[in-house]
């Protein structure tokens, strides 16, 4: 049986396979019932991996156990499970899975695992030139988990320019996180083009932010004029994915470009 590369490597990252557990399945599934020696020679997996292989394929719930061959010189028989009971089983899997990191996550929190990282970072950053700390981020997905996490920290401001497209983006990933800071007494501003489309979400900012209309097209925020991040692409014109952003912490480059939102922010109108 031949298996184009390109669809054992589909799995293997659908799935969470490796190699030679997706060449056994997907030669197990062709044959319906099978031995471990038959899938050896039809996958092309050395012999004496298939039982390992065909034994992490059983815990995951991929084939079964054929009954009734459990008899003395006749060997082990293998069924495949029908792949559309294979995903619902990898959800669940994957479902269980999370939970119990995150559960282990939070208890972190309690533990002096998480005193003793926390002091070493701040005796490591006490060490850091603050003109090395900052950094470049790629892609999209990362700018703003880096955004979510340096808005969580605001004490006092938050300001934020952007396009009419990274508004919708903006609220869509970091309301919650907004909405907390603004019961800490954080002042939220928001410029951006307002058109049809942002128009119909202001209502539901005007409890977090102060939103006016720019013409301008650019993509910083500014956090307690302290920490900021600039993004260098123009969103319009590049994918997600090789969006870059840079992070400063720099309070003396942070407050000057407040300063300049300020002037800018005083001479624009709420929509």
């Amino acid at each position: 049986m031949i298996v184009k590369e390109e669809f054992l490597n589909k799995l293997r990252r659908y799935f969470g396979l490796n190699l030679y557990e997706v060449k056994i399945w997907t030669a197990l599934l062709s044959r319906g019932v099978s031995t471990a020696g038959e899938l050896s020679d039809i996958a092309n997996v050395p012999r004496s991996r298939s039982y390992d292989v065909l034994e992490s394929l059983e815990k995951k719930g991929f084939v079964i156990l054929k009954l009734g061959i459990l008899k003395l010189g006749k060997p082990i028989k293998y069924l495949a499970v029908a792949p559309n009971e294979v995903v619902e089983r990898v959800k669940k899997n994957v479902q269980e899975e999370a939970k119990t990191k995150i559960k282990n996550l939070e208890n972190l929190k309690s533990t002096d695992v998480l005193q003793e990282l926390n002091l070493l970072h701040k005796q490591g950053i006490e060490l850091v030139e603050p003109m090395d700390l900052s950094g470049s981020l790629r892609g999209r997905h990362n700018i703003y988990n880096h955004m979510e996490s340096a808005i969580r920290n605001a004490s006092k401001t938050v300001s934020i320019m952007t396009t009419s497209e990274g508004l919708l983006r903006k609220i869509d990933a970091l309301k919650p996180t907004l909405e907390k800071i603004k019961k800490k007494g954080v002042k939220i501003r928001i410029a951006a083009p307002i058109t049809k489309e942002t128009k119909k979400i202001l209502k539901d900012l005007a409890n977090i932010a102060e939103i006016k209309h720019t013409n301008q097209n650019s993509r910083f925020c500014v956090i307690d004029g302290k920490e900021l991040l600039l993004m260098m692409m123009d969103d319009k014109q590049v994918h997600p994915t090789y969006d870059v952003g840079i992070w400063i912490k720099s309070p003396y480059f942070a407050s000057t470009l407040e300063n300049l939102f300020d002037l800018h922010w005083k001479g624009i109108k709420t929509p």
